[in-house]
């Protein structure tokens, strides 16, 4: 039997320690970058004073501070993607990316920029039709998949053949990409390559308010959703015999994730891992898979490592380094441990 006094323990702990690094992760992402500020006048400036130096106000307010906040709810909405795919489809190597989710995100992006010779911007586009009909694309193409993976997870009962199906249905876009860049012209080609790379710091301060509206809202719907996850957790029988529409649930919890991921695919571009490595970190260091403490530490988990990827990303001496480049570096070893120490890990339990 479990000690649950350990158990509070060991959360308030892990908590405590998650919001501790991501408050000093925010104070760094504020702090350096390519131009150097001093402390003071970053905190001056964010408390509405005016450093003399217009230069500097415009880096931290509408550089730094967009990034951060972007950074933040990214990084949770990614790992919160990949945790609910993980108990919906029982399956410890499920998320957005393997699935085919963010590709099928990404096909939507690529036809929005690609298909109409790059006179949409994407998320680098000035104007609110832009960035909404990128935004449109993403969430199209993610539904598309999501309801391609509904359709076989009625036929196909193996999580291991879904996540094969989630394999090919991933292939099959990126080759309509592949087909879709050999056709585009000079400048949407560029513009998507750019896109591609991951950024978080390609959310403008005017595109902040909605972007981080539709995370916030579908992360409280996620939170909303924590009492079917944990009947899940225990097989669909055994779900339904507690009066939960394991159905109607998994449509739910699908929907969430494919928004959650079209959105910050659409404006951050496919980042790749988040999702599916986040949430066993915060699973390893709960030793739980109880979802009212294993989602607010996916949350802060993403949040954290996100901010890590895009501190290690604007501080390179030798300019900024694509998220995509960073987050493989993070993400294998951790998932070659996951799949060698499979048997002695418990993820649903």
């Amino acid at each position: 039997m479990k000690n649950k006094g350990g158990d509070h323990r060991r959360y308030a702990i892990v908590t405590s320690l998650l919001v501790a690094l991501t408050a000093m992760l925010v104070a760094a992402c504020m702090l350096f970058g390519s131009v150097d500020i001093d402390a003071a006048q970053v905190f001056n400036i964010l408390m509405g004073g005016d450093s003399g130096n217009e230069a500097w106000n415009i880096i931290v307010l509408q550089s730094r501070l967009p990034m951060v906040v972007t950074s933040l709810l990214a990084g949770a909405a990614l790992s919160v993607s990949g945790l609910l795919l993980q108990t919906t489809f029982n399956n410890p190597l499920a998320g957005p990316s393997i699935l085919g989710v963010s590709t099928g995100a990404g096909l939507g992006v690529a036809i929005v920029m690609l298909a109409m010779g790059g006179t949409i911007g994407g998320v680098f586009g000035e104007s609110m039709g832009s960035y909404m009909a990128t935004l449109f694309g993403a969430l199209v193409g993610a539904g598309v998949v999501l309801v391609i993976l509904i359709t076989f997870a009625s036929i196909v009962k193996s999580s291991t053949m879904l996540l094969i199906i989630g394999i090919l249905v991933s292939y099959l876009a990126s080759s309509v990409i592949s087909l879709l860049n050999s056709v585009a012209s000079e400048q949407g080609l560029h513009s998507y390559v750019a896109w591609g790379f991951g950024n978080f710091a390609g959310v403008s301060l005017e595109q902040l308010p909605l972007f981080s509206a539709i995370i916030v809202v579908s992360l409280l719907a996620s939170l909303l959703m924590i009492k079917p996850l944990n009947a899940l957790l225990l097989g669909t029988r055994y779900a339904q015999n507690l009066g939960v529409n394991t159905h109607r649930t998994r449509i739910v919890l699908l929907v969430i994730t494919g928004v959650l991921t079209a959105v910050v695919t659409a404006f951050c571009g496919p980042i790749g891992f988040l999702g599916l490595v986040v949430p066993h970190i915060a699973r390893m260091a709960l030793n739980t898979s109880e979802h009212s403490r294993l989602m607010p530490v996916t949350m802060l988990t993403g949040a954290a490592v996100a901010l890590l990827c895009s501190l290690l990303s604007v501080t390179s001496p030798h300019g900024i380094i694509p998220i995509n480049a960073i987050t493989p570096i993070i993400g294998v070893p951790i998932i070659i441990y996951i799949i060698i120490n499979r048997r002695r890990i418990s993820y649903f339990n």
